[in-house]
């Protein structure tokens, strides 16, 4: 036993004699920070980023400190570059970071502002270790996947746990077992918890239980054989979650049990749910939360009254959903449209907006592509309002600007996201100041009326991803505009950005003066970032993504403000309060 402890001991240093090398944080405590460890089997999409936000949640609410993190296997050094198509959206963090959808799931169950600490790709293990290979601080040793590929994420992990005070750092890894690319991250979880001993870590095995019409029941071999992959690989999981479209049969879990060597209790049925927002309680009925805690030896940091007030306001959420009393349509006009996890956070937004004013809110998706003057009311004829969200390059633009044109000129409710503000001033510009050939040189390089334009002096000033802005800004904003109030009367609001192109300085006074007012601007430069229509009902475009930042308790003013326009709309002889009272009456509830 002796000699046991002291191997463990000794697998921190690091040295050219000894064969670990696991390198620990300076000031890194071991013990003080505990881990769960959620990975996939049988198949992707299971919603392991979904389960590990809902069970950090439940954490969090007993008065936890938890820390997310995903650990992707591409190669790519961010998420910014992926194709929406295959990859869904690119979540921005307040300090720049381009990562996967999933942390949008952690920031929104949570409540929490993720930095680049929370997200790792293979490309940036992999940079991380050569650079130190470079610098020769590997003393000289050959550099391997084990034992300094697998230290690198070692390192990662325990530098968030220091870093964040965390209690529990939940981390998600990327894809399915027996994935060649995530093989390094799986083998390091399984060092970690070897490493920082008994009791300091919890592996949560997701899988899938297939259920075959022609059959008629449900079938557990493919999850079974997975949940061996990941035994193969060292690994015995402790909990297992078995995903399905309906409730798992104790038969299934039953035969899971058996194979896998985990308590029957503890393997869990996930089935479908309508909202994503339902599944904390779902999980918390079966006593996942304090079997976690029990696995962990952490029962003694739980606070009960913490708990029972954050559940509390939870359960105030969640009560509402399912049980709205009125229903608009929002058309979403955009490019990406076969595939919704491209506009995921959009979705969520307003999800919380509808809630919050128990309203339903129906999504009409709408391709910009083939859009025309002469289709485009029939198009949104049934809509109460729309959003034209953001997007690169030519495909769908002149579609958008249609549906904008529309928008405006039939009093619909429009919500404009980053390139939906840039084609609303291409619209105005044309349509009202007259500017014909007004256009942005992303889309036609050589346009002799650039309303929408890369500017020099950007260039000089934004520094991160070339000439892209990223992340976090500071807007301020101009009194008595619908912004303004939207924001309760605040002279600035922090939003977070992912763009290149800016309305050109040299016509703002042009656009201004024919009607467009530019609410929202950098501090200290001519960067416009905010605009609306003070003659429409609910006109607001914004340079801005503002649905990263929406969250079930605190639903984003801007979408709050779209779904109270469009309720008007559709429900014209009802006396409702109008969307700027309602944003306030919504937004103080939830401050």
């Amino acid at each position: 036993m002796t000699k046991d402890k002291d191997l463990l001991a000794s697998v921190s240093d690091v040295s050219t004699e000894s064969e670990f090398f696991s390198p620990v944080p300076k000031g890194y405590k071991k013990g003080k920070a505990r881990y769960v460890f959620v990975m996939g089997t049988v198949m992707s999409g299971l919603g392991k980023g979904i389960f590990s936000s809902c069970l950090a949640k439940l954490m969090q609410d007993k008065g936890l400190k938890v820390a997310p993190i995903k650990l992707e296997g591409y190669l790519n050094i961010d998420s910014g570059t992926l194709n929406p198509f295959r990859h869904g959206e690119v979540f921005v963090l307040d300090d720049g970071m381009e990562t996967d959808m999933d942390l949008g799931t952690y920031e929104r169950m949570l409540d929490q502002d993720l930095s680049k600490a929370n997200f790792a790709t293979s490309g940036q293990i992999f940079n991380a270790v050569l650079n130190k290979e470079r610098h020769g601080d590997y003393l000289g040793r050959d550099v391997q996947m084990i034992p300094h590929v697998t230290g690198e994420v070692k390192l990662k992990l325990r530098q968030l746990a220091m870093d964040s005070n965390a209690d529990i750092v939940f981390v998600e890894i990327g894809g399915t077992v027996g994935d060649l690319e995530n093989a390094y991250y799986i083998e390091a979880t399984r060092e970690l918890a070897y490493e920082e001993g008994p009791h300091s870590s919890c592996f949560v095995a997701l899988t899938y239980i297939l259920e075959p019409k022609t059959l008629g029941e449900q079938k557990s071999k493919a999850a079974q054989l997975g949940i061996k992959q990941l035994m193969q690989c060292g690994i015995q999981p402790d909990i297992i979650v078995c995903r399905a479209s309906s409730p798992v049969t104790e038969k299934a879990r039953q035969k899971i049990s058996v194979y896998s060597n985990v308590p029957f209790e503890r393997v869990i049925s996930l089935p479908d749910s309508a909202s994503i927002y339902m599944i904390p309680a779902m999980l918390r009925e079966v006593g996942l939360d304090f079997e976690v805690a029990r696995l962990l030896k952490i029962d003694d940091r739980i606070n009960l009254r913490h708990e029972r007030k954050a559940w509390a306001q939870w359960c105030d959420f969640t009560d509402k959903i399912g049980s709205a009393g009125h229903e608009v349509t929002i058309g979403i006009t955009g490019k990406y449209t076969s595939v919704r996890d491209s506009y995921a956070s959009i979705i969520n937004a307003l999800e919380h907006a509808g809630i919050a004013l128990s309203c339903a809110v129906k999504i009409k998706w709408i391709d910009t592509t083939n859009l025309t003057d002469e289709n485009v009311g029939g198009n949104l004829e049934d809509v109460d309002g729309i959003i034209v969200p953001g997007g690169f390059g030519t495909r769908g633009a002149e579609g958008k600007i249609t549906c904008i044109k529309y928008a405006r000129e039939s009093n619909l409710p429009y919500l404009g996201l980053c390139f939906g503000f840039q084609m609303a001033v291409i619209e105005f510009a044309r349509n009202v100041c007259g500017l014909t050939r007004a256009n942005s040189t992303e889309i036609q390089p050589d346009c002799p009326e650039p309303v929408i334009d890369i500017l020099p002096e950007q260039k000089k000033i934004e520094g991160l991803g070339g000439n892209m802005r990223l992340g976090g800004r500071d807007v301020e904003l101009k009194a008595n505009t619908m912004a303004w109030e939207l924001f309760g009367k605040a002279n600035s609001v922090r939003m977070r950005f992912r763009h290149r192109y800016e309305v050109d300085p040299r016509y703002i006074d042009q656009l201004e003066e024919a009607g467009l007012v530019f609410s929202g601007k950098a501090p200290n430069q001519p960067i416009m970032q905010i605009l609306e229509l003070p003659s429409h009902p609910y006109f607001l475009g914004t340079q801005a993504h503002p649905c990263l930042t929406s969250r079930p308790l605190r639903p984003q003013p801007m979408f709050v403000g779209l779904v109270a326009a469009a309720m008007q709309k559709h429900y014209p002889k009802e006396e409702s309060p109008d969307c700027m009272k309602a944003v306030q009456k919504v937004c103080s509830r939830t401050a």
